[in-house]
């Protein structure tokens, strides 16, 4: 029996199928983004510093137990034109009681993440506008964007269709309260 090839009826899955079909160079990051495909190479070594400071945390002083990838994949709706966005956050932090992360297929939906976090790169007005916008379509309860060339960090909570309703900014340096499941204070001395 021969298999047949599956044929894109809309631009939007041409779009999707030339993307899943990438063959990204080892440490680049490929994601679907409103549309457009973005390679990025890998990250510099603050950039992975302020990650691991921050996911300690979060792990370590959590209410909730977390789990933390940072690598994971994510499915997010998108405008109805385009195919759902395909990000792969700094950060994903879930509940360890679903266990999130074990069976999840490379591109796992984000219906039960908790937060995810983005420390921003050579391009961050993609960080500040473009994934705010995708994490807020789908819902995701809690992001947390790493601001290095303003040297803050700000919390978005209340997702409502294309954004987030409320953010809390603080300097680098400042505490930023962590709402449930989280329940504590990030200290952000170290990204200073």
């Amino acid at each position: 029996m021969t298999a047949v090839a599956h044929e894109p009826t809309t631009p939007a899955e041409g779009l999707l199928d030339i993307f899943l079909s990438l063959d990204t160079p080892e440490g680049f990051r490929a994601e679907l983004i409103e549309g457009e495909i973005v390679v990025t190479p890998p990250p510099d070594g603050e950039h992975e510093h302020f990650i691991t400071r921050l996911a300690k945390q979060v792990i370590r002083r959590s209410r909730t137990d977390m789990d933390f990838s940072g690598n994971k994949g994510l499915e997010l709706r998108c405008a109805a034109a385009c195919p759902k966005d395909h990000v792969i956050p700094d950060g994903t932090f879930a509940p360890a009681h679903l266990d999130l992360y074990r069976d999840a297929d490379p591109w796992m939906p984000s219906d039960d993440v908790a937060m995810v976090l983005e420390v921003t790169s050579t391009k961050p007005r993609r960080d500040r506008e473009a994934k705010r916008h995708g994490y807020a379509r789908a819902g995701i309860p809690l992001y947390l964007l790493v601001d290095r060339d303003a040297s803050s960090v700000t919390l978005f909570s209340a997702p409502e269709h294309e954004d987030y309703r409320q953010l809390c900014t603080v300097p680098f340096g400042k505490p930023l309260a962590l709402p449930e499941p989280f329940a504590f204070e990030l200290e952000t001395t170290d990204l200073l």
